[in-house]
This record gives structure tokens, C-alpha cells and sequence, in this order.
């Protein structure tokens, strides 16, 4: 009760469901105008299904992460205005002389993160390596998905970085308390992958633990910035430059092309790291490492 009702105002779950609405009809609005613009009409699946629309050709995961970006983002101003009473930038997306900076460490931590959990899985036996990018043909085109996954990327960090960190952290620790709202978002952000390939209960308790790993990292520094960063780096390294799958999906670039082998239950298997104990070694170096910046910052930034 205390979630939804107060005198006067609405109460942060009544504004979640607002957002979410207001979510899914700007998504929809903008997403024809987009598709018809930028999307090959003719690649759609013509029978819709789920492992027919995970197999897109990355333009058409371009289409789609641009349309919910923008969707997503009018409908989080609106909703940070009209239902909060609360500036968007509040959300901890101001723009000043560190914003740079922040997303640059991010994706640089989650890189070092991502090259850990290869390394272990190398040094163990589990990783065997079977080729790399420049020994195929067609390396110009390679390169062009390259660009256009990190676009996707790009995009995919700071949507989910906004809703996750943004929107639902915030309005649910200012509902509840600070424990429960990382918590319940972090749960939040684990159940809206569950329509991605392979999702496991292992892949969906490695996904609350990332949560819980942006939570930290966006409380520590006090923007969405350095989030942001982790989650485009966590993204690009894992699957364009280690080869590994992002949450399940594997139709993307990849530098490094290998097979892993090991159990799954600790390298992920199909789902990628996300979904095995091997997580466990990134996030520790990830935490550590945010700590370290964090400190680096505040003392050697004016």
C-alpha cells in the first residue's frame, strides 16, 4: 500500500505502470516510422516467432533499438515531468565535464571484466580457440556490422541503463527504501530477458547479480553515466571482441571465434557468461575496479 498511495500525489508504483505505458505506445508510435524508413521489409520473418525474431539481421536489431531508444526516451522525459515533478537530468543523465570520461572507464572496466572470464576460461581447457575475423573474406563487410552492432550497443546501454538504473531504481527506492529498490529492480531487469535465447534460472540469477553490480556502480559515482559505459563494454567485448554470447544471442561479429566446452553451469553454455558461476570472477574484478575509479576520480578530477 505504501508502494502506490499517498495524499496528493501518486506514489511510485502507480507512476512505473504510467511509465510503462507510456513506453509502449511512443515505442509503437515511433517504431513504424522507423521500420519503414531504415528497415528491409522484406528480411521480416514471415511467420512471427520468437527464434525467428532473435535470428534478425543486426539492420533490423539497429530498427528496433533505435525505435525503443527513442520511444523509451520521450516517454521517461514525460513521465520525470508529469508524474515525478522532477527534472529528467535528475535521473543522473546531466551532461558535464566527467560524463566522458565515466563512459569511457565503463566500457574500459567491463572490457578488462569480459577479458578475465577468457582468460580463466582459456587457462582451465574450457575455451578452445578456432579462428579470428582476419583470416576470413569479406572483412570490409565485417567491419560494417561491426559499426552497426556497436550502434546497437550504444543504444541498448542506454535504454536499459534509463529503465533499469533510471527509472525503476529510483522511483522504487524512493517508494520503498534503498534495499528493496535495488532489489526489486534488479529482479525487474532480470525477468525482462527472459524471452532471450537459452534463458536458464542460472542466466536469470546472473543477470540480477549484473543488476545489482550497475546499481553499485551508479549509486558510487551518482550518474547513469559510468553504468551506461559498463553496459555498452559489457555488451561489445563479450560478444564482438571475446566471441562470446550476449544473453543468449549469437548472430553478431565476432573477433575471436571459439568453442566452449566446459560445464555449463559455470561458463553460461548458450547463454553466454551471463548464466554460469564464471560471472562471478568478473563482476569481483568489476567491483574492484569501480572502486578504484571512483577513488582515482574524486581525488585527480577538479
Amino acid at each position: 500500500m505504501r508502494l502506490f498511495f499517498s495524499q496528493g500525489r501518486l506514489r511510485s508504483g502507480w507512476r512505473i505502470i504510467l511509465h510503462s505505458i507510456f513506453v509502449l505506445f511512443f515505442t509503437f508510435l515511433v517504431g513504424i516510422p522507423v521500420a519503414l524508413l531504415f528497415g528491409d521489409l522484406d528480411a521480416l520473418p514471415s511467420e512471427p516467432s520468437l527464434p525467428a525474431y532473435a535470428n534478425l539481421s543486426n539492420r533490423w536489431l539497429l530498427v528496433s533499438q533505435l525505435s525503443f531508444a527513442i520511444g523509451l526516451t520521450f516517454a521517461t522525459y514525460l513521465a520525470r515531468r508529469w508524474l515525478d515533478k522532477k527534472s529528467f537530468r535528475s535521473l543522473g543523465v546531466e551532461i558535464n565535464r566527467r560524463t566522458f570520461m565515466d563512459l569511457i572507464a565503463g566500457i574500459l572496466i567491463a572490457g578488462l571484466m569480459m577479458g578475465v572470464i577468457f582468460l580463466l576460461e582459456f587457462a582451465l581447457g574450457w575455451l578452445r580457440v578456432e579462428g579470428f575475423a582476419w583470416q576470413t573474406a569479406g572483412f570490409d563487410r565485417f567491419w560494417q556490422e561491426v559499426f552497426t552492432v556497436a550502434l546497437v550497443f550504444i543504444l541498448v546501454g542506454w535504454t536499459e541503463e534509463l529503465l533499469s538504473r533510471g527509472y525503476h531504481l529510483q522511483n522504487l527506492v524512493e517508494g520503498l527504501n534503498l534495499p528493496l529498490g535495488v532489489t526489486l529492480s534488479s529482479l525487474i531487469f532480470a525477468l525482462l530477458h527472459q524471452s532471450n535465447p537459452s534463458f536458464t534460472l542460472g542466466a536469470f540469477l546472473g543477470l540480477f547479480f549484473a543488476a545489482l553490480f550497475f546499481c553499485f556502480a551508479y549509486y558510487w559515482v551518482g550518474n547513469l553515466w559510468l553504468p551506461i559505459g559498463l553496459h555498452i563494454g559489457w555488451n561489445f567485448f563479450e560478444g564482438v571482441v571475446f566471441g562470446f554470447q550476449v544473453s543468449g544471442l549469437e548472430n553478431l561479429p565476432k573477433l575471436i571465434r571459439h568453442n566452449v566446452s566446459g560445464p555449463p553451469w559455470i561458463t553460461g553454455g548458450a547463454f553466454g557468461p551471463e548464466a554460469g558461476l564464471i560471472l562471478g570472477a568478473g563482476l569481483l574484478l568489476g567491483v574492484g575496479l569501480v572502486f578504484f575509479y571512483r577513488n582515482w576520480r574524486e581525488s585527480g578530477v577538479e
